[in-house]
C-alpha cells in the first residue's frame, strides 16, 4: 500500500479552493465535513461493542486497558484515560494512556516518536503489561510504527489487542483481535488528521470507556453515582444526585453525603437500607458495587 492510498491522506475536492474562501465559507465547509463523523461512527458500532465487551471482561478479571498512540491519537488516549478516576471513581490503573515521546509529547509535538519501535516496547514493559490486559492502539492512518509495534508486542504477552483507525485498513498491519475502522473521509486540510479523524477518535474513546463504566456499575440510571465529592462542584452535584434519587431535601442529602465520607453511592445505600456507613460498604462489596442490585 502507498501512503497516498490512505483515505486520511487524500485531498478533499470540496476544500480544494479553501484558501480563496471567506471566513464564513471556511467554517461552513469544516462544519459540513464534521457532520459526516456521526454516521461513520454509527457504522463502526458493532466493532466498538466488541471492544467494550473485551474491556469489561478484562477489568472484571483484574486486568487493565491501555490506550497507546502517537501525536494527536496518543494525546486523546491519555485524556480519556485520565478522566476515568474523577468521573467514575475508577481505580487509576483500569484505563491507562501511553503516548509516544512520553509526557513531554502531551504539550510539544515530537513527530519522530511515532517511528520509534523500541520505545513502544520499553513503554509497555514499564507499565508491566500482563496476559489478559487490553491494548488499544490508536492510529488514524495505521501508519505509526510505534503503535504497530505495541500491538504486536502485546500479543506476545497474550494481551487482547484492538486497532482503532480512521481508514478502511491500516497502513501497517498488526496482530490484533479486533480492528475498529471509522472511515470519515479525506480531511479539509489534506492529511490533517487532528480534524475529522481526531474528533471521531475522541468520540469512539468516549463510547468505549463510558459504556465500559456503565457495564461495571459505575452509573445508576444516567447518574454518576460512583463519583467522590472532592471539590465544591462535586459536593453540589453529589447532593443533587442523592436528592434526585430519594425523597430527601437538599440539605439532608448534603449531610448524608458528608456522613458517607463523600461517596454518593455509599450515601444512597445508607439512605435506602437505613444502615450505617460500615454496613453500606459491606453491601456494596458483596454486590460488586452494583447499586441497582442493592436498592431495587
Amino acid at each position: 500500500m502507498d501512503r497516498r492510498d490512505l483515505t486520511t491522506e487524500k485531498p478533499n475536492p470540496k476544500s480544494s479552493n479553501i484558501d480563496k474562501m471567506s471566513t464564513r465559507e471556511i467554517l461552513e465547509e469544516i462544519n459540513n465535513e464534521d457532520a459526516k463523523i456521526s454516521s461513520a461512527l454509527k457504522s463502526a458500532i458493532p466493532q466498538i461493542e466488541k471492544a467494550v465487551d473485551i474491556c469489561v471482561d478484562a477489568i472484571k478479571l483484574g486486568k487493565h486497558v491501555f490506550y497507546i498512540g502517537a501525536g494527536t491519537s496518543g494525546r486523546l488516549g491519555v485524556l480519556d484515560a485520565s478522566e476515568m478516576p474523577p468521573t467514575f471513581s475508577a481505580p487509576q490503573d483500569w484505563f491507562q494512556g501511553i503516548i509516544a515521546g512520553g509526557d513531554l509529547a502531551l504539550r510539544k509535538s515530537i513527530e519522530g516518536a511515532e517511528d520509534e519501535v523500541e520505545s513502544a516496547i520499553n513503554d509497555l514493559n514499564e507499565h508491566n503489561i500482563q496476559s489478559g490486559d487490553v491494548i488499544i492502539g490508536i492510529s488514524t492512518s495505521g501508519a505509526a510504527k510505534y503503535v504497530q509495534t505495541a500491538l504486536n508486542h502485546g500479543k506476545k504477552f497474550d494481551c487482547k489487542t484492538i486497532y482503532l483507525i480512521c481508514n478502511q485498513k491500516p497502513f501497517y498491519n498488526a496482530n490484533v483481535d479486533l480492528i475498529i475502522s471509522i472511515e470519515v473521509g479525506p480531511e479539509i486540510i489534506t492529511g490533517s488528521t487532528r480534524m475529522k479523524a481526531g474528533t471521531a477518535t475522541k468520540l469512539a474513546l468516549n463510547m468505549i470507556s463510558t459504556a465500559t463504566m456503565v457495564r461495571l456499575g459505575k452509573v445508576y440510571g444516567n447518574m454518576m453515582v460512583d463519583l467522590m465529592a472532592v471539590n465544591e462542584k462535586l459536593v453540589d452535584r453529589g447532593s443533587r444526585i442523592i436528592q434526585d434519587l430519594t425523597d430527601l431535601k437538599y440539605e439532608e442529602c448534603n449531610a448524608m453525603l458528608l456522613s458517607a465520607e463523600m461517596s454518593v453511592k455509599t450515601a444512597l445505600v445508607m439512605i435506602n437500607k437505613k444502615c450505617n456507613l460500615d454496613e453500606a460498604r459491606k453491601r456494596l462489596e458483596r454486590h460488586n458495587g452494583i447499586l441497582r442490585d442493592i436498592i431495587n
